[in-house]
């Protein structure tokens, strides 16, 4: 009886992976996990209406923010591809008034059959995405997406083309990101730049 009870106690652990286990080279979600913060941002832009420069034109907006990345559910996708992921929240201000203008919920998500992996998010503006790509190695990845969820103000005003990101584990302890999103705005086509790089909070 005793070793039935074991057998059952290791099949029920045994099923419920998390992105910190099994430990491995590829698992580079687990080393996510954690808060991030930095101060070395960079926004390039299109300008709104009444910044004091040409509406659609490229404004630059330095930015401090922070990620906080938490261990996600496993799950299994039509009884094949199985699935660990973790799950983010980040926070964007501007360093000119400390005001928040980006918001992001989402998952990366690794499939450690063929070391795909997917950036699932959605913003506060009524658009969401998910970007897919590949483990570049077990320090780094890339990700990028054409469709996008939107809702019909942004189809007409803000269409969203195409979305691109690559984000690195560096040996100096940092994590940098750099995307561009591909978008039609104020009548004409914009390439919106994000650049950041930040550290661990000491003590998470």
């Amino acid at each position: 009886m005793k070793k039935i009870v074991t057998t059952i106690v290791a099949l029920i652990f045994r099923s419920s992976s998390h992105a910190t286990e099994p430990p491995n080279e590829f698992n580079l979600l687990s080393r996510l996990i954690g808060t991030w913060e930095g101060d070395k941002g960079m926004d390039i832009a299109p300008a709104q209406k009444k910044t004091g420069l040409p509406t659609g034109a490229a404004a630059s907006n330095p930015y401090f923010e922070k990620i906080v990345i938490s261990d996600g559910p496993s799950v299994t996708n039509a009884s094949d591809q199985n699935l660990v992921s973790v799950s983010y929240h980040q926070q964007v201000f501007r360093k000119s008034d400390s005001q928040m203008f980006h918001d992001q919920v989402g998952y990366f998500i690794l499939n450690r059959k063929n070391n795909t992996i997917i950036d699932s998010f959605c913003i506060p503006r009524g658009v969401c995405a998910t970007a897919e790509g590949r483990l570049k190695d077990n320090n780094s990845f890339s990700a990028y997406t054409r469709p996008f969820a939107e809702n019909s103000f942004m189809r007409k005003n803000g269409k969203t083309h195409e979305f691109y990101i690559d984000m690195n584990l560096n040996p100096d302890g940092t994590l940098t990101y750099s995307q561009r999103t591909i978008l039609t705005i104020y009548g004409k086509k914009f390439v919106h730049v994000d650049t950041g790089t930040l550290r661990r909070k000491a003590g998470m």
